[in-house]
């Protein structure tokens, strides 16, 4: 049976919906994103870049790695410019894996992935490694091959710092030897207390603790750095984030 879906609490997945323009969200996660963007009216700004670094990153990883399985937590809302549209755009045999425990990511995933064979969720707590490795879509995944581990502004949802990094040990041990993990997190801001209120679980970090997130991983050029500085291709736009978000890629030997 699955998990109800409660149209009078906000969550993060359906607040970034909304903050990407998407239409799977309700009043309360309008209601929210208002709130935010009044204090930072970036924040739109924000999403749209994380999600240019996602493409970035995967597409990176797909043509120039030959990455061609990839397992993407607190993975949020289908929209555009998803982690499978865009590994199979390169290599239509691309597999993909979505692990999200919202009710209505799990509903709406599960609906629009179901008939793309080389696409599979699981309905899992990233939190919880064991529950998302034990998972069959995961399990579906070729172990003895590298993965593309991809985090994009998950982990700041995990408040406690050192519960982070073991979580983080969970799933890095059992990497295969040339997989990559991605990782974009919420860096250095002084949190208004709409963001408190909304998610109390957010957590900004420092440069220092999100790089401790790698765990011992080698962080590959140009290193921990503001989104759209992470651009192997050299697009020509630079957008201005501030220093509210970063990201990093890092490789297992």
């Amino acid at each position: 049976m699955e998990p109800l879906i409660d149209l009078g609490r906000p969550t993060a997945a359906r607040v970034y919906d909304v903050l990407l323009g998407g239409k799977d969200n309700f009043a309360c996660d309008r209601a929210v994103s208002r709130r935010l963007t009044e204090i930072a009216p970036e924040l739109p700004v924000w999403a749209r870049e994380n999600r240019r670094w996602l493409r970035r990153v995967v597409s990176w990883l797909a043509r120039e790695h030959r990455i061609d399985q990839f397992l993407d937590l607190g993975a949020g809302l289908p929209t555009a410019e998803n982690t499978h549209q865009i590994a199979q755009g390169i290599n239509p045999a691309a597999k993909v894996v979505y692990v999200d425990i919202d009710p209505a990511v799990i509903a709406h995933g599960r609906a629009l992935l179901v008939e793309n064979e080389h696409t599979g969720f699981a309905a899992a707590d990233f939190t919880r490694p064991h529950q998302v490795l034990s998972d069959e879509a995961v399990v579906g995944l070729d172990a003895e091959r590298p993965i593309g581990l991809i985090e994009a502004l998950v982990l700041q949802h995990v408040p406690d710092l050192d519960h982070a990094r073991e979580i983080q040990a969970a799933y890095l041990d059992k990497l295969p030897s040339g997989s990559f993990v991605a990782i974009s997190h919420a860096c250095n801001a002084q949190v208004p207390d709409a963001f408190e209120n909304s998610f109390p679980e957010l957590r900004f970090r420092t440069p220092e603790e999100i790089l401790s997130l790698f765990g011992d991983l080698e962080v590959l050029s140009p290193g921990l750095v503001r989104l759209s500085e992470w651009n192997p291709y050299g697009e020509a736009e630079i957008v201005d984030t501030g220093n509210f978000l970063y990201c990093a890629v890092a490789r297992k030997p």
